[in-house]
């Protein structure tokens, strides 16, 4: 595939952004903090939001790859991913031998938990984040794979990590995230690497 532009690689977390650095060496990698809170909506033309989700079904369980072909942002609009984007990452993930959902992703303002969450299951959403419907630009792909689910959800305070792992009633939550999270962290980050999109330029 060709690309007008380099391509941003959009992740949440220091978890997920350093993940995509270790797999893709000298990629351009924007940590953008939870919801966008450390970066603009606009990062370049060509942006793939790197990372993990939340799973919105009983049939989506951990370690799941989402590549959607649709967003929802939180204003409601939807946003189309970009179809070359998404067949090169499942291409990428063909090679790992990894089957993903290509199912629609729902982009919310805060963790989305209990009756909440089987209200967008029943809409036909297969996983939630906070960034991806967030993003501006030309060419939007996303690449997710999920942790919490509808029989393991986290508690609201983890929208603020730091102040969540101060509150003891939520450590068995954070050693099953100090094991969960970082493979699937890496997951997506392989998953971009073996697509090739980092790599690809116009000619």
């Amino acid at each position: 595939m060709t690309l007008e532009a380099p391509v941003v690689l959009a992740a949440a977390t220091g978890l997920e952004a350093g993940a995509l650095r270790r797999a893709l060496p000298g990629a351009h990698v924007v940590q953008t903090g939870i919801a966008l809170a450390q970066s603009g909506p606009r990062l370049g033309p060509v942006v793939l939001s790197c990372g993990l989700a939340g799973g919105l079904r009983e049939d989506v369980p951990t370690g799941t790859l989402l590549l959607p072909r649709e967003v929802r942002r939180p204003g409601g609009d939807l946003l189309h991913c970009d179809e070359e984007l998404v067949e090169a990452l499942a291409r990428g993930a063909a090679r790992l031998g990894l089957l993903p959902l290509f199912d629609p992703l729902f982009t919310a303002d805060a963790i989305v938990r209990g009756a909440e969450r089987a209200r967008w299951a029943a809409q036909g959403y297969a996983g939630v984040d906070m960034e991806t419907g967030r993003l501006e630009g030309e060419r939007i792909a996303a690449v997710r794979v999920v942790l919490d689910t509808p029989r393991r959800e986290l508690h609201a305070d983890w929208l603020h990590p730091l102040r969540a792992f101060l509150e003891l009633r939520n450590w068995p939550e954070a050693l099953w995230l100090f094991r969960e999270a970082p493979p699937a962290a890496r997951l997506a980050a392989r998953v971009v690497a073996e697509s090739g999109i980092t790599a690809a330029r116009s000619v």
